[in-house]
């Protein structure tokens, strides 16, 4: 069985969005859809003593509303230095954060050398991934032929790609039609983000949807045990597909 998921690209996302890559054997990013204002793809959020800060990428988008994420492009390249800023301020405290300072920053730094905000995601995705011990086969939806129709297109993306099982993100059951799958005789799941354990974190009271920097800088080399798609997890959310 070789299990899909296609998801748009978010800028260091939350620990649910690399278990999700982590489940399946090739991630396609779905970055040639149309880019949505205030949304995952161009930030993400950080713990602070003064509770929650976005940290958000500025890009070019007046008069450009239907843009896709992967003609996006930044507004500017000074975002790489606060962003990094803020990050080193509120976690240069965090058990882990000088083990992968350069790691990090050095990510930051390339970025400052990206015009598209896809592929700074990507760069940030990857080596996070690393991080992480994920090893999963990251492409592009546009490295396949796209059909029409919102589920049929996934469907034909998940058969292009040759996979015969599809894990999907739980939003989705608003518009996927199962049948579609069904006739394709490809396996739907959907993740499960719900029981994730806490870890030692700092700054008040736990926050799950913050990015998965501060897990990183947290927990350090024990990060996949407070995620769920590992075999050593402290809650494991064992085979979707079953």
């Amino acid at each position: 069985m070789k299990k899909i998921a296609i998801l748009q690209s978010n800028y260091i996302p939350w620990k649910g969005y690399f278990d999700l890559i982590n489940l399946v054997d090739e991630f396609i990013l779905y970055d040639d859809m149309q880019y949505t204002r205030r949304d995952w793809r161009n930030r993400n959020k950080i713990k602070t003593p003064s509770g929650l800060q976005w940290l958000s990428i500025p890009v070019i988008n007046k008069g450009k509303f239907y843009q896709k994420i992967n003609e996006t492009e930044v507004l500017d390249h000074d975002w790489c230095h606060d962003h990094w800023r803020a990050i080193s301020l509120n976690y240069c405290k965090a058990p882990f954060f000088k083990e992968y300072e350069d790691r990090i920053r050095s990510v930051y730094e390339a970025c400052e050398k990206e015009t598209y905000l896809s592929r700074i995601n990507y760069r940030f995705l990857t080596e996070l991934c690393d991080i992480l011990g994920i090893h999963t086969k990251i492409t592009w939806s546009s490295d396949y032929t796209l059909s029409e129709g919102k589920t049929e297109r996934l469907v034909n993306l998940c058969l292009s790609a040759g996979g015969d099982a599809y894990l999907s993100g739980p939003a989705a059951k608003d518009y996927i039609v199962d049948q579609c799958f069904i006739d394709a005789n490809v396996k739907l799941a959907y993740m499960d983000y719900s029981g994730y354990p806490e870890y030692p974190q700092s700054f008040g009271a736990f926050e799950h949807g913050v990015s998965v920097l501060d897990l990183i800088f947290h927990t350090g080399p024990d990060a996949h045990r407070y995620m769920k798609s590992f075999p050593d997890s402290i809650h494991p959310g064992g085979d979707l597909f079953k």
